[in-house]
Order: structure tokens, then C-alpha cells, then sequence
């Protein structure tokens, strides 16, 4: 029996399916098949798939937007888990609870219709809820972590609810990735403003996105060092177009990968390169922001 078959038996109500492609379902356009995927429709079968897999020892990775991830090549014979049908929506004054699969596009939509502020730093950032949340998504102006109050999470078996300061979130980082946690929903703390003022800022932010390199991307690999610009510190070592195979450094922002035809180990040995560049000519050792699948 197929594994997707195998999960069909175990949880007859779970969407799942076969072969899912990563080049297909992220942003950089390249890795390999994984053997299986499933959608649970809420965080108690999401639980509940995930104790199953733990103890069939079957490997799951969690994947939402599809940036900011590098897909491995070949074959990845496990479970990518898909939060798609988490789709709540509650607002209760200035604050809102939000599914893990609710995109950052409709975030936003929904907040201006009820003239809610503070979340419009996230205009044109590719991502769902969860994935933000875990990935504590955001520009220099603010990250989603600052607007958390609280996340329900799951992990095999069970379901709970972290504080903000137990999410630990950090650039680019928080306790979702450090301890492989699902994100389910996401309550933010928001503000009143007035809709010319919220519109503002979203054109704001939506210009400055439109400055950078256009094609398939994971958006920003390296972590900015403190005090430092890690677009600069590559630039600054003449590694603007530095190539492997397909993959290629942007001419226009040195932070940026292009994937040009690439493969997951080609874009790989590229990331190799820039780090090892940068920490011989500058001693600073770039911290990936990317996220490795599975």
C-alpha cells in the first residue's frame, strides 16, 4: 500500500495525496518529489496525524508559502504536511485570531476592511500565518512576533497554546523551528487607524518590495549580522552573478539567489561559496535565513 493510501485508511476524513513536487509549490522553483503530502483540517487531526507518523517512524516536513525554503533533490520518502484548509478568521475588537493557512494577502485584506493597524510590514511578503509566525516573517520596520499575543500549536498528540515570550521568537527564528512545532492558529494585537492611514503604509511597503530582483528567489538568504547589511557584506566581496551551474547571485541585490535552470545542490553549493567568501575576507560567517526541506 502507497503511503498516501496508508493515511487515507488511518484518517479517512484527511485530504492527502501522492507524489507532490516542491519545484511546483515553492517560490525557488527546484528540489525533488516527496512520496506523500496531507492537508488535516484542523489542529486536533493535525495532532493526531502527527503522532501516527512519529510512530511509524515516517518522516513530515510542515510547508506553507513556500519561501524562504530550500527543497532537497531526489526523493524525500515521508509526509509533507500542508496547512491549507486552516482558514479561521476571528476578530473581537483590535484583536484577531488567525488559521495557519490563512495568506499574508488575505491578512492584510482583512484587517483594513476592519480598520485594524500595525501588520502592514508584511504587504507583499509571500507566506501563510504559520509560516510567518515560525519564520517571525518581517522587514527592519517590525516582525509578525511584535503583534503576537499568543500561538495554538500542535505537536504528536496534542494541541496548546504558547505566550508570546514562550514562542521565543528572534530574527528570523522562534521556538516553531528550533522544536519542530506546528503552527495551527495565531492571535495578533492590533490597533484602530484610520483606513488613508493603513492604505498609506501598505503602498509604502508595497513600493519598497517592488525594488527587488524579480524571478525565482527564497527571498533573502543570509540573516543581516548586527549592525550589518548582508546584500553589502556580499557585494562587497565581488560575489554579485558568482554562479554554480543554474544558480546565480543578483546583480541588482547580492542577498538574493536567482534560480536560473538551477538544481536544489547547485543553489546549495552557491550558498557554500558566498558563506565561505564572506567569513575569509570579512570574518563574519553568515547565519542562513532559508529553511532546508526536509
Amino acid at each position: 500500500m502507497t503511503l498516501h493510501l496508508c493515511l487515507k485508511e488511518r484518517f479517512p476524513r484527511l485530504q492527502a495525496g501522492e507524489y507532490f513536487d516542491f519545484a511546483r509549490h515553492t517560490t525557488i522553483g527546484c528540489g525533488g518529489t516527496a512520496a506523500a503530502w496531507a492537508s488535516p483540517k484542523d489542529g486536533e487531526e493535525l495532532a493526531l496525524l502527527m503522532d501516527f507518523l512519529k510512530r511509524e517512524h515516517i518522516p513530515c516536513c510542515f510547508l506553507g508559502a513556500g519561501a524562504n525554503v530550500l527543497p532537497q533533490d531526489g526523493l524525500f520518502d515521508g509526509v509533507v504536511i500542508r496547512f491549507s484548509r486552516m482558514q479561521e478568521f476571528q476578530a473581537e475588537r483590535t484583536a484577531v485570531r488567525i488559521g495557519a493557512g490563512v495568506t499574508g494577502g488575505r491578512l492584510l485584506k482583512e484587517l483594513e476592511a476592519r480598520t485594524l493597524a500595525g501588520a502592514e510590514f508584511l504587504t507583499g511578503i509571500p507566506m501563510t500565518v504559520g509560516g510567518g509566525a515560525a519564520m517571525n516573517a518581517g522587514v527592519k520596520e517590525g516582525h509578525i512576533g511584535d503583534l503576537v499575543e499568543s500561538v495554538t500549536c500542535a505537536e504528536a498528540g496534542r494541541t496548546f497554546v504558547l505566550t508570546n515570550k514562550e514562542c521565543r521568537f528572534s530574527e528570523k527564528d522562534s521556538i516553531f523551528l528550533q522544536e519542530r512545532l506546528a503552527v495551527v492558529s495565531v492571535k495578533l494585537r492590533l490597533k484602530k487607524s484610520f483606513p488613508e492611514e493603513i492604505a498609506r503604509r501598505r503602498c509604502y511597503f508595497r513600493l519598497k518590495r517592488s525594488s527587488l530582483p524579480k524571478g525565482r528567489s527564497m527571498g533573502c538568504v543570509f540573516v543581516n549580522p548586527e549592525g550589518r547589511s548582508a546584500g553589502a557584506l556580499i557585494d562587497g566581496c565581488g560575489l554579485k552573478g558568482a554562479s554554480v551551474g543554474g544558480a546565480r547571485v543578483s546583480e541588482l541585490h547580492a542577498n538574493f539567489i536567482i534560480n536560473e535552470g538551477a538544481t536544489s545542490s547547485e543553489i546549495s553549493a552557491l550558498i557554500a561559496l558566498v558563506k565561505r567568501r564572506v567569513y575569509e575576507e570579512r570574518g563574519i560567517l553568515l547565519r542562513e535565513e532559508i529553511r532546508r526541506l526536509p
